[in-house]
């Protein structure tokens, strides 16, 4: 039985602890950190040196050389992600959901808006945003090539 977990980040604005802390009580074999603020993330690599941690800058970060958007394979499953400002997310999510079905991802994560959000569209589309770090935070595991995702509030 192989399983992989992942937490997902975003929106942390320089709040590190609440992060630490939901890895030190998950104990992901993954992070994915959505921008806002990238340094953050930076810096949880010092934190946890063996632990992978992929992130994409936020409107909020400045100049980077880090993608905007990034598409990623983690055991056979297809994740898109970005911060979610150039989506528009604040407006709605069809841009964001149009760009992922153009993909033909599993998985759209996307932050920005600082609201939590986790759902599985009809056509098996996964669709969510961790909300800002500083409240909540998500999960996701595939376990034998199954996806499950949901959303965990900061302790």
């Amino acid at each position: 039985m192989t399983t992989l977990k992942i937490l997902v980040f975003s929106d942390s604005h320089r709040s590190r602890g609440d992060m630490i802390e939901a890895i030190d009580e998950q104990q992901p074999d993954q992070v994915i950190h959505l921008g806002d603020l990238i340094t953050d993330a930076e810096e949880l690599t010092y934190v946890y040196p063996r632990l992978p941690i992929c992130m994409v800058p936020g409107n909020c970060d400045g100049w980077t050389t880090e993608p905007v958007k990034k598409l990623i394979t983690l055991q056979g499953k297809t994740i898109l992600l970005s911060h979610g400002h150039l989506w528009g997310v604040k407006s709605g999510y069809s841009h964001a959901i149009s760009d992922a079905k153009a993909a033909q991802v599993d998985v759209l994560l996307f932050g920005h808006t600082h609201r939590s959000l986790c759902h599985q569209l009809e056509d098996g589309l996964w669709v969510m945003n961790p909300g800002s770090s500083r409240s909540s935070y998500g999960f996701i595991e595939i376990k034998d090539g199954t996806l499950h995702c949901e959303i965990f509030p900061v302790n």
